[in-house]
């Protein structure tokens, strides 16, 4: 996906093609961020993989400890955690050739960034994936 800060039409195509999310950092407290932007993406048809290593499950899917644990191809990795945890995170998710890294609000670490951009991802940084969709598809 060229060009960045993406427009709202490469957004909405990204989007459009997602079918599963795994959200990094998905926790099972409601009033938490991470799960109501779960809770909406899989209320709007989207296959959410929770990644928390201190879940077992959550939103009523199987939570794995990490992205290499994941047994099914991702099309967005959906990340909420604090951006000193990131690289780890980026570096799993080429392992694993998953196409975009979407970091919500507020999320940044340039030097994983810049390795998933020169690596090939695209890479959402300081949008939610909530609040895109709703903008995008209301």
């Amino acid at each position: 996906m060229p060009g960045y800060p993406y427009s709202d039409e490469q957004l909405r195509s990204l989007i459009a093609r997602a079918r599963t999310i795994a959200v990094v950092g998905l926790s099972a407290a409601e009033h938490k961020a991470s799960y109501q932007v779960a809770a909406y993406l899989k209320a709007h048809g989207f296959w959410i993989i929770p990644v928390n290593p201190t879940l077992d499950s959550v939103l009523a899917e199987k939570a794995y400890p990490s992205l290499d644990d994941v047994p099914e191809p991702v099309d967005i990795v959906d990340v909420f955690r604090p951006g000193e945890t990131i690289l780890p995170i980026v570096q799993a998710a080429l392992r694993r050739k998953f196409p975009v890294l979407w970091l919500q609000l507020g999320i940044h670490n340039q030097e994983a960034e810049n390795l998933a951009r020169t690596a090939g991802l695209t890479v959402v940084t300081d949008r939610c994936l909530m609040i895109e969709h709703r903008r995008l598809f209301s």
